[in-house]
């Protein structure tokens, strides 16, 4: 199923929950949610991501509820297991690796650029992040933390595949 979702096209709708840091932490989450256009409170909502294939790249278009929308590209480069995959959601984009283990999808941050200029990894957020099939449903997690200041977002949850997209 995580195949035919990549290859094919998709819709996958569900719930998510939300969560911000404690802290200090909060506070840099809760600008991240804004940014990225999730909900800012924690909690429960609606959520529907659409992928699709356009110009040599893969399309996330993620809704959160009734809210914002977070529009992502990714291109690959190269081939697994020392390809990567880059990620561009506005002036934010990630190179990422990939670890498949226990028949599920990890990303692997390797590097991350904001508005052209990449971060020192020391100055970056840690990313935890991946994708498996659970009891027919596509389950996945994206969560970010800093040093010292411990978890500022997360995102998680069970969706399940739709007819398909237009």
């Amino acid at each position: 199923m995580l195949q035919s979702v990549h290859c094919g096209g998709a819709l996958l709708r569900g719930e998510v929950v939300v969560e911000t840091g404690r802290g200090p932490a909060r506070r840099l989450g809760r600008r991240l949610a804004h940014r990225l256009g999730l909900p800012i409170a924690n909690g429960r909502c609606a959520f529907e991501v659409r992928i699709a294939h356009e110009d040599g790249a893969l399309l996330w278009q993620r809704r959160f509820g009734e809210g914002g929308e977070l529009v992502s590209r990714f291109r690959p480069a190269g081939r697994f297991p020392h390809g990567s995959w880059f990620e561009q959601t506005g002036a934010l984009e990630l190179e990422l690796g990939v670890d498949i283990a226990g028949g599920g999808w990890y990303w692997i941050l390797r590097r991350l650029r904001w508005r052209g200029h990449v971060l020192p990894r020391w100055l970056a957020p840690r990313l935890r992040a991946g994708k498996r099939i659970r009891e027919g449903g596509y389950e996945f997690e994206v969560a970010f933390s800093l040093p010292l200041l411990g978890p500022l977002l997360s995102y998680r949850g069970l969706l399940t595949p739709q007819a398909a997209p237009d």
